[in-house]
């Protein structure tokens, strides 16, 4: 049972801290949905999701109502459409076909993104991965709700350096695409290592080949919570400090737990999982930045920032953890830039590096996040360092992901406008050195030594 002290306190957390639910995602399959061919394909898979999710914002809404509890989005994710199209779409233009229908669909049922127009080439790539993969650029610059994402590696199979390579090549031309505005079609559009199949959270969302038809995940947001607990230890010890982000923590995840259920219940749909990452927004009050200054630092970027986010990371899955069965995703701490003012400011003010960043991408959640580059970095030092982030996560056993905007026609000291929750970034520097004799080796990197576990 929740007490009534437990629900005045959530209160303040929504109405003083930005306190909210960042998403309710329902992952559909879409396994069912191969035609006989590109035409019979699109019309199933439309026709399955509108089905699937056609309740979905209204449910997402009424619960909003009962509980006071701000849900920011309504999400869907799919199966990896490389996987979906890959017996009738023999060319790029194919699975371009199969990103309007998701658009459609997705507009049609009024969520806010669609995720899964993906491929998983870890270790290799068939010929659909390929076609799916060269299709990227024009199917985010004639679609405005899809997402997609590229899995290249993983700590059991290595690194597809192949991948990687034509990954490099391919965010130049998304920025191209979509460069009259700021070469949006690059935030909708991840690289990772490691990838999770029940990931809540755009740009990554898919809905992994492991779940049930239909599922729903939550991904709950509560960097001012945090933030406001700190406030209250300020200057205490290590171990107070871990205690209170484990206390909040529990408190937030609670929060996900019961909007979960609740959207699972009404919807008729399983319940899958709690993503408690702590997903910052451009709102003041609402920043991992924050949290690290309130930790101690003056500045994220600071000596001491990557200890401060690692013990920030293993707190709040501490925390969690023990307020849900079922935790998943993510969960732990994002380091965006452009959805972080803290964050913005930090880079600002020279704090903090792209370099950096990387480091502190060995202990958070994700990886190097909504970072805006000059337009002109060439393709090849954006596979570099797509290929350094992957190596973090492929070593180190975790995800990691890079979303890069190489924003054309801009160039360091500009800043790039984006609106809504993605915000604006500024453009940081990039090492200009050439890396382009080591990404044009091609193969694979293998699989570190620990990897060989049965």
């Amino acid at each position: 049972m929740i007490s009534i002290n437990e629900v005045i306190e959530t209160n303040e957390m929504i109405r003083r801290m930005n306190l909210d639910v960042r998403t309710i995602t329902m992952g559909i399959s879409l396994l069912g949905c191969v035609g006989k061919d590109v035409a019979e394909t699109c019309q199933k898979v439309y026709d399955k999701i509108v089905t699937s999710a056609k309740d979905l914002v209204a449910t997402g809404k009424e619960i909003s109502k009962m509980y006071g509890i701000p849900i920011v989005h309504k999400r869907i994710s799919v199966t990896p459409i490389a996987l979906v199209g890959a017996s009738v779409c023999k060319t790029s233009e194919d699975f371009v076909e199969i990103a309007k229908t998701l658009d459609k669909a997705a507009q049609e049922v009024g969520v806010n993104f669609i995720g899964g127009y993906s491929a998983l080439v870890s270790k290799g790539m068939t010929k659909a991965d390929e076609l799916l993969i060269r299709s990227i650029p024009e199917a985010l610059s004639s679609t405005n709700l899809v997402c997609s994402s590229v899995n290249c590696g993983s700590t059991k199979t290595g690194l597809n350096m192949d991948a990687v390579r034509l990954l490099g090549e391919i965010i130049k031309e998304t920025a191209e695409l979509t460069k009259e505005q700021d070469s949006i079609g690059c935030c909708k559009f991840v690289v990772f290592c490691n990838a999770p199949d029940d990931n809540p959270f755009m740009a990554g969302a898919f809905h992994g080949v492991t779940e049930a038809d239909c599922v729903i995940n939550v991904g709950v947001s509560g960097p001012g919570v945090v933030k406001a607990a700190l406030e209250a230890v300020r200057g205490e010890s290590f171990e107070i400090l871990c205690e209170t982000i484990k206390r909040t923590a529990f408190k937030i995840t609670r929060v996900g737990q019961l909007v979960a259920k609740e959207a699972s219940s009404r919807l008729g749909v399983p319940f899958g999982i709690v993503d408690l990452s702590l997903a910052p927004t451009p709102a003041v009050g609402d920043s991992v930045g924050e949290i690290l200054e309130e930790i101690g630092l003056e500045y994220a970027g600071a000596p001491g920032t990557t200890a401060a986010l690692a013990l920030l990371n293993d707190q709040v899955k501490k925390g969690g953890v023990m307020a849900s069965s079922y935790v998943g995703g993510l969960s732990g701490a994002f380091i965006p830039v452009s959805e972080d003012q803290r964050m913005i400011d930090a880079v600002s003010a020279e704090a903090l590096s792209l370099e950096k960043l990387e480091a502190m991408t060995c202990v958070c959640s994700v990886g190097l996040d909504m970072i805006a580059v000059p337009g002109s970095t060439s393709a090849a030092t954006i596979s570099g360092i797509i290929a350094d982030e992957m190596a973090i996560g492929m070593v180190n056993q975790k995800t990691t992901a890079v979303r890069l905007i190489p924003v054309i026609g801009k160039e360091y000291g500009d800043r790039a406008e984006f609106g809504g929750l993605l915000g604006y970034a500024p453009i940081m520097k990039v090492n200009n050195y050439s890396c382009e004799r080591f990404i044009n080796r091609g193969g694979r990197i293998p699989a570190p030594i620990h990897s060989f576990k049965n």
